[in-house]
């Protein structure tokens, strides 16, 4: 099985937003994104939160997924 990493924290950074005002502008619990946001890999994803992100980033959902190990 893959894993995944997802780009949070950088996108987050380039808009310049924390990783709080990123929840409250997605609707993703804010431990959620922090999970994501430091994990180095993961083998689940929630799709509706990556969706939310995707639409709060104004990106597509290929743009927050980076694969780290197939």
């Amino acid at each position: 099985m893959g894993l995944i990493r997802l780009r949070v924290r950088e996108l987050a950074a380039e808009r310049g937003w924390t990783l709080k005002e990123v929840a409250e502008r997605s609707g993703v619990v804010y431990s959620t994104l922090r999970t994501y946001a430091r994990s180095p890999g993961l083998a689940t994803v929630d799709y509706t939160a990556l969706d939310k992100l995707a639409r709060t980033f104004d990106v597509m959902i290929e743009d927050i997924v980076e694969i780290v190990e197939y």
